[in-house]
């Protein structure tokens, strides 16, 4: 990735969850997945790679369309899932640096669902001063609707894949990532700045490090530019 976030931030990581649903005080997360980025001569490298499924909490199962969606099933989970503890554990290790920005696509809904299910095991402190970015709020302000994942990947030409499942997801994101500092290096602006739609309003609580704009699908100026 040839971009300024290099040079801003010493440590990059980005994630990915899959989950049972899309309450997030209430549906909990099944899969896991980041990547911690390093730069490299053409594009990004990935120093440090974390997918996890992990098991449920006693007596809950996964929805039958969140099995149809992500292939990932009950018996899986029992199979192959790690405890809420461990998951949560390894994942803190990713921030420990001091200078560590947290990219997702649509990350308000990934970081809202990565808070409660760190603070359930009493280490959401980890996300105290760590820096937000949210490559949707980037694609938003560069392309015209639709803006999933899916929609990124195919303007951009990439190799990745939108499969719901978290560790192929947070691959595309670095991917995407990277196309998006080739195409205009203004990431940088981005940080802790996130578009929602002003008919729908912001999703789930606002992150009080998080700066929220309204961001529609005609595009007039860049998010940051209407900030004061």
């Amino acid at each position: 990735m040839k971009s300024a976030l290099f040079q801003q931030f010493e440590n990059i990581v980005l994630l990915d969850t899959e989950t049972t649903g899309i309450e997030h005080r209430q549906d909990e997360i099944i899969e896991l997945a980041a990547l911690r980025a390093v730069p490299s001569e053409g594009q990004t490298e990935t120093a440090e790679e974390l997918d996890l499924l992990i098991r449920l909490s006693p007596g809950r199962t996964i929805p039958p369309f969140i099995q149809n969606l992500t292939g990932i099933t009950d018996s899986m989970l029992q199979a192959e899932g790690v405890s809420k503890r461990d998951a949560a554990a390894a994942f803190s290790a990713l921030l420990v640096h001091p200078n560590t920005l947290l990219v997702a696509y649509n990350a308000q809904f990934d970081l809202c669902f990565l808070y409660y299910f760190l603070a359930r095991q009493k280490q959401a402190n980890i996300l105290q001063g760590v820096k937000l970015l949210d490559a949707m709020t980037v694609y938003k302000d560069r392309h015209d609707y639709p803006h999933k994942l899916c929609n990124a990947i195919e303007t951009y030409g990439l190799q990745g894949q939108n499969t719901h499942r978290a560790i192929d997801d947070v691959k595309a994101t670095l991917e995407l990532l990277d196309a998006m500092a080739t195409e205009e290096d203004d990431l940088a602006q981005y940080v802790n700045l996130f578009g929602y739609h002003p008919k729908y309003g912001v999703s789930g609580p606002r992150i009080s490090s998080v700066t929220y704009r309204p961001q529609g699908y005609e595009r007039h100026q860049k998010l940051y530019q209407s900030l004061p």
